[in-house]
């Protein structure tokens, strides 16, 4: 059986000139519609810019659609051009930056009100930790050097603990990195999200079984669906009313899910059977290795789902903030296996 696995509409809003709906920030406006030119030089003066990391993902794509279609200018960074025309139909000015170059991320940044920050888990790389590891060194230092107003970074449920969290334990070294900026930050913390299913959903459509890490498959976990995040992360944004030390807040979706209600959500969508199976845990490794995975990053995954099965991945005990996204899993998961058979039936 092969399994790949790994962590984690829109109006035209294209107007020349628009005043800013943000109630916290009642004297901003606006610039013209921005270019795409990765050329820019700052405007501070002139606009007030929300720049987005990662905004070609589920997340940040959500959060560059909800701050555009309220009249604010989005800078949306990418690490592939191929994501410009996307972007660049929502209104967004968009930047291409190499997320472990210093003066990249710097330029990215220039200029901006709020900064939505992403450092991804690297796919296709030897030593995923090393180099994500590099890009926080990276962030860090661009945005202490220049610190936005208010600075958000996408973070992991489980991010509190310190070891033994696989891919987590990244974002926990992410967090220390940025909580101590001087400026406003807030760590937005997310469930899984219902949208890394679409790796395995192939293997489930061909054979009727849905393989999982998660044991036992009946046992309930958070989950959300990843632009129910971005929803979220464009209001905090938008919100600079808080003061104080960092501001940690938790998103998950409306209720919590069973790798058992997943197999029967994709079921109904696809119209055949599928049932949830458990892969056993010493089959992890070598099954990660045969979806093309490489060591060092089959050992984060397997070290995280270690940690998922004992129950410490879930909201830190006392969170006083927590979100709750409004996409029920079942859509989120029939839309899965929409695009799914879109893509099947575009392949020869």
């Amino acid at each position: 059986m092969r399994l790949a696995f790994g962590r984690h509409p829109v109006g035209n809003a294209t107007a020349d000139r628009v005043i800013l709906a943000c109630s916290s920030h009642p004297d901003l406006r606006a610039g013209p519609a921005a270019s795409v030119d990765n050329h820019h030089t700052s405007t501070r003066q002139e606009r007030i810019v929300f720049v987005i990391f990662g905004a070609s993902g589920n997340v940040g794509r959500a959060t560059a659609a909800a701050l555009r279609n309220a009249g604010h200018p989005v800078r949306a960074v990418v690490r592939d051009a191929r994501h410009r025309e996307r972007l660049e139909h929502l209104g967004c000015e968009v930047v291409l930056a190499d997320l472990t170059d210093t003066r990249s991320v710097a330029a990215a940044i220039d200029g901006a009100h709020g900064v939505q920050m992403l450092c991804p888990v690297p796919a296709n790389d030897e030593d995923p930790a090393t180099t994500m590891r590099r890009m926080i060194d990276v962030a860090a230092a661009a945005l202490a050097a220049n610190p936005p107003p208010v600075l958000l970074e996408l973070s992991d449920y489980g991010a509190e603990l310190a070891s033994n969290t696989g891919i987590t334990r990244l974002f926990h070294d992410l967090e220390e990195r940025l909580r101590p900026i001087d400026t406003h930050v807030t760590l937005l913390r997310s469930a899984e999200h219902l949208q890394n299913w679409m790796r395995m959903l192939p293997t489930a459509l061909a054979t009727g079984v849905l393989p999982s890490l998660h044991h036992p498959v009946g046992k309930l976990f958070p989950a959300v669906s990843a632009p129910d995040v971005g929803v979220v992360a464009a209001e905090l944004l938008l919100d600079s009313e808080h003061d104080g030390g960092p501001r940690v807040v938790n998103v998950e979706g409306p209720r919590r899910v069973s790798v058992t209600d997943i197999a029967a959500a994709l079921a109904e969508a696809a119209g055949r059977p599928i049932v949830a199976r458990e892969l056993p845990r010493d089959a992890w490794a070598p099954t990660l290795l045969r979806a093309g995975l490489s060591e060092l990053h089959a050992r984060l995954i397997t070290d995280l789902y270690d940690a998922h099965n004992a129950g410490h991945i879930d909201v830190e005990a006392g969170a006083t903030e927590r979100r709750f996204g409004t996409t029920e899993p079942a859509d989120a998961l029939a839309g899965l296996v929409a695009r799914v058979r879109r893509t099947m039936q575009r392949e020869p």
